[in-house]
């Protein structure tokens, strides 16, 4: 998959706004560290970019969102339902879809990893508790939380239209209270906490699994396939991690592999235009019949199918 470049991000972004590219990019970025922008929802709903089954092409960058309408979003393994008032963490390394399920408001900013460099003591965005944890990033707001978060991107959108000389300083620590906003509720709705060992393997298998995706180019191979492989790698037999992933997920680890290399298979076929064969071979599979007989148990309709329904939508 050919990643989202900023070229490339704000050529699609244009057209939703009816402004010049120009005019999308913030004042003064060239001579940042890294990319921030941010946008209102609104600006972009009359597209067909936002309508109901597409997906946002942002794979590249890491995003905030607060969503203030209905809409679900395929995050990692999770289909979820959001509620108006959420708050939604995306970054590159898990794959998130989401569908509007009707006239949206709210807000998103984008940043790239080093735009927090300068704030983050060398660390990367990934790096932070909010992203080491298990679970999704979504999380419904009380109405303080969703007036206060309101706010701080209204004060965004305000500073990146000033004249501040230090405004990216101001923009950074306003990124760095959402990514906080984040971790204390992630925090405090953890229903499940990983004390126990087996709540430990099934965290790892689940990093572990997560970790070999998006693929971004047809040269890229997943490398573990199997529930043997990924025993392997964990170092337990594989019998064992059967059992604490059935007891703790209800599925068999070989339908947990194959519903996110299914989920990978159908990012590629809206997103890519790989050949059926380069991701057959990426995913792994040895040639694209199996490949399709595989997708078939997921999606109910074949490869070609797949995409050329997808290509319908648009």
């Amino acid at each position: 998959m050919t990643t989202t470049t900023l070229n490339t991000l704000y050529q699609e972004l244009a057209p939703c706004t009816s402004l010049d590219l120009s005019k999308l990019l913030p004042g003064g970025i060239q001579r940042e560290v890294g990319h921030f922008n941010v946008f209102d929802l609104a600006d972009f709903w009359e597209t067909s970019q936002l309508r109901p089954g597409m997906s946002y092409p942002c794979r590249s960058f890491y995003k905030i969102s607060l969503l203030r309408s209905r809409s679900r979003a395929e995050y990692a393994n999770q289909t979820i339902d959001i509620e108006p008032d959420t708050l939604v963490f995306s970054t590159p390394k898990v794959s998130f879809q989401w569908s509007p399920a009707e006239v949206q408001q709210g807000h998103f900013c984008l940043y790239s990893a080093e735009f927090l460099l300068p704030v983050l003591g060398g660390l990367t965005p990934d790096e932070l508790p909010l992203f080491r944890a298990d679970g999704y990033l979504v999380f419904q707001l009380t109405p303080t939380e969703a007036a206060r978060t309101a706010f701080i991107f209204s004060q965004m959108q305000e500073e990146l239209a000033s004249d501040y000389a230090h405004k990216y300083d101001l923009l950074r620590a306003y990124v760095l209270e959402l990514l906080h906003l984040g971790q204390k509720r992630q925090t405090t709705t953890a229903l499940h906490p990983a004390h126990s060992a087996a709540a430990r393997l099934t965290s790892r298998f689940a990093e572990l699994l997560e970790r070999q995706f998006p693929l971004t180019t047809p040269q890229q191979r997943v490398p573990l396939r199997t529930a043997k492989d990924f025993a392997d790698h964990l170092a337990v037999h594989v019998n064992h991690l059967n059992k604490v992933l059935k007891d703790s997920t209800g599925r068999t680890t070989t339908d947990l592999i194959g519903g996110r290399l299914a989920q990978e298979a159908k990012a590629l076929l809206r997103q890519t235009d790989w050949t059926l064969w380069e991701i057959a071979d990426s995913l792994g599979f040895v040639d694209v019949a199996h490949f399709s007989h595989f997708f078939r148990r997921y999606a109910a309709v074949s490869p070609g199918a797949f995409r050329t329904l997808e290509a319908v939508l648009v």
